[in-house]
């Protein structure tokens, strides 16, 4: 048996991949807007990014230019993205601001939630959708209960 790690050290088990028209581009929109730091980037041809390891936190978003031969494409090429990708910033105002600051357009614009999270979402100017958030309150189970019985009316 092998001594390798099927995880590799520093790996999430999933971990996103991002075709983006603009790969070198949307590293610094994401180092700006949610304090991103590049782990590793490979060039490719042309000045594109072949491949680019970004840290969230503890969390891994692999990127680059796209790549049609290998069927990595964008979501401008695709007609748009079905993924939201979830991020929890220390301050959504801020990230949320210089996301739009940045040139991305708001989907949703930022507010509390029953559910105790203060989020917004935006698409990102590479096609790529983002909620993000903050954490501003524990709510127990019976309280989220009440909560969403009162927002969405009991089904019952």
């Amino acid at each position: 048996m092998s001594d390798v790690k099927p995880i590799p050290d520093g790996y999430p088990v999933v971990s996103p991949g991002l075709a983006i028209d603009g790969a070198a581009a949307a590293i610094d929109f994401y180092k700006h807007v949610f304090g991103a730091s590049e782990r590793m980037r490979i060039p490719g041809p042309d000045g594109k990014i072949a491949h680019c390891e970004l840290m969230f936190g503890d969390s891994v978003i692999m990127l680059g230019d796209p790549a049609p031969d290998m069927e990595f494409l964008d979501p401008k090429t695709v007609g748009g993205t079905p993924v939201n990708l979830m991020v929890y910033v220390d301050d959504v105002d801020g990230a949320f601001a210089a996301a739009i600051g940045a040139g991305a357009r708001e989907i949703t614009p930022i507010a509390d939630q029953f559910y105790g999270d203060r989020t917004g979402a935006f698409e990102d100017p590479w096609g790529h959708r983002w909620t993000v958030a903050t954490h501003i309150e524990d709510v127990s189970p019976d309280e989220m209960d009440k909560r969403m019985k009162e927002l969405f009316g009991s089904q019952g």
